[in-house]
């Protein structure tokens, strides 16, 4: 099936069930946590091409849960196009296998958005900024998705700063998300950096994490979701700063 040692193959599943878990319980991203955990273990690229297909399908379920699909895509498509071409530019980087750049890339974009989770304050947009403030905003979350596999930054910020309600916050983040895993795999691809190799482990990965899912979300009644968050957050932002400085070690 590949190349991964017994050792690694359930490390890689151990992370996408911690990733499912924390998704269930806090409603943290999943692509975040297991690039961050993968990252630490293998190549950036390996873990980005691990990532494309649970990524996808529990972002379509989100996308498709909610009611409002073609009212957001007619709002956000300049976003969408700006995600996709700046996720094919930006997988130059992490296609070019420079483990250094692209591990230190990730722990900053991790740092980043722990931090940002963590400290910032409630940011609100005007609508009328959005014809052009959505498509740079996506030329950055593309750059960022395709040099690190991290989605969230900064269309995340972004559009939870446009006062949308709940339902059509969380349908425009999955549009955002699948988006994102779509153009990373189309990046991917046309750098000839695509580990088809990785498919099968990949396809395998949905289970554990559909399966820390629904752990989580039994969980969520049992402890404070604020504070396994912010704990979370605190591991994300300490594992982002080693990753950051490694390759200057």
């Amino acid at each position: 099936m590949s190349d991964f040692s017994a050792p690694v193959l359930a490390a890689i599943f151990a992370t996408f069930f911690v990733a499912g878990l924390v998704k269930g319980v806090s409603g943290l991203g999943l692509p975040t946590v297991a690039m961050g955990i993968l990252g630490a273990l293998i190549s950036p690229l390996t873990a980005a091409s691990l990532l494309l297909v649970p990524s996808f399908v529990t972002n379509v379920w989100q996308l498709l849960a909610g009611p409002n699909f073609g009212k957001l895509l007619r709002r956000f498509w300049p976003m969408t196009l700006a995600i996709v071409a700046g996720t094919v530019l930006g997988s130059a980087w992490i296609a070019r296998g420079d483990t250094g750049i692209t591990t230190a890339l990730l722990g900053l974009a991790l740092v980043v958005y722990a931090a940002y989770t963590l400290f910032a304050q409630e940011l609100n947009i005007a609508e009328n900024l959005e014809p052009w403030l959505s498509p740079l905003i996506g030329a950055i979350t593309g750059i960022v998705t395709g040099g690190t596999g991290v989605f969230v930054i900064p269309a995340v910020p972004y559009l939870q700063a446009l006062g949308l309600k709940k339902e059509e916050l969380v349908q425009a983040l999955g549009l955002s998300f699948t988006v994102s895993t779509i153009a990373l795999a189309i990046g991917l691809g046309s750098h000839g950096a695509f580990q088809s190799g990785n498919l099968a482990i990949s396809t395998l990965a949905i289970l554990p994490a559909l399966a820390g899912m629904w752990v989580g979300q039994c969980v969520r009644n049992r402890i404070s979701p604020k504070t396994f968050r912010r704990w979370f957050l605190v591991s994300l932002l300490v594992l982002g700063c080693e990753m950051a400085i490694r390759p200057f070690l």
